[in-house]
């Protein structure tokens, strides 16, 4: 499988709170997480970065036959042990009471797609006409929408878009979203945080992973494209192409 991945501070934020990791690929699978801290100058980034390396300390101990049962399970420990590092390090120290982060975790087969996540960072299914998002947001927007009080178009632009219902790190237990899914040759799995998603129509984003680049381009000119609509938040951007790495097409 090919990845590639690029955070970018943005033009508005002076500390950059977001965090990725993409996890070389071992044992037949690649993994990424993708965070974005919350809490305010560095208690944000401090929450970010303990959950991308606990999550991926924990992964990293996956067999090479890890059934998709294994995998999901796996994925679920790994958020919950990152929840409680997270929750353990602020409660511990009044500068840093509050902090969190969001997460997105994918755990990829060539066949088969695991997908854990707590927030409002995405994961993104690609695969020709398809352009799927596989996350909810765990936020007070989206639960206006589903229930009817506002439309999609109104949360896009809320006064309290940023306000989520769930966070890791914020309480001693957490509740994390984990689901399979199933994904083809040539499909492409994008993960970002909401400085991508939040700034940048999903029918852009679509256009931009259909294009004949190679996987790096196409996350830069996504995050040119955020940083165009005013990059008003930190921007981070993942991919996953389940195609051979250019090594193995040569051998």
């Amino acid at each position: 499988m090919r990845t590639a991945g690029r955070t970018d501070i943005g033009r508005i934020r002076s500390v950059n709170e977001d965090r990725a990791v993409i996890l070389p690929e071992w044992n037949g699978m690649v993994a990424a997480v993708v965070a974005d801290g919350m809490g305010g100058h560095q208690a944000g980034d401090i929450a970010s970065q303990m959950a991308i390396e606990r999550i991926q300390d924990e992964l990293s101990r996956l067999p090479h036959d890890a059934t998709q049962e294994e995998r999901m399970a796996a994925v679920k420990l790994a958020v919950d042990a990152a929840n409680q590092d997270v929750f353990k390090h602020a409660s511990e120290r009044e500068q840093f009471h509050g902090m969190g982060t969001t997460v997105v975790v994918t755990v990829a087969t060539p066949d088969r797609l695991v997908i854990g996540h707590i927030g409002d960072s995405r994961a993104y299914l690609c695969g020709g006409d398809r352009f799927i998002q596989l996350t909810e947001d765990h936020s007070l927007v989206n639960e206006l929408v589903k229930s009817g009080q506002i439309t999609p178009d109104e949360a896009h632009h809320h006064p309290r878009r940023n306000v989520l219902t769930r966070a890791l790190g914020t309480e001693t237990r957490v509740q994390v979203d984990v689901h399979a899914f199933d994904w083809q040759e040539g499909d492409i799995v994008l993960m970002c945080s909401d400085g991508l998603s939040g700034l940048v129509e999903g029918d852009k984003i679509h256009e931009v992973l259909l294009g004949e680049e190679e996987l790096e381009h196409k996350v830069d000119l996504l995050v040119s494209h955020a940083l165009e609509a005013g990059g008003d938040d930190n921007i981070t951007v993942v991919l996953i192409e389940n195609k051979p790495a250019a090594s193995e097409e040569k051998g």
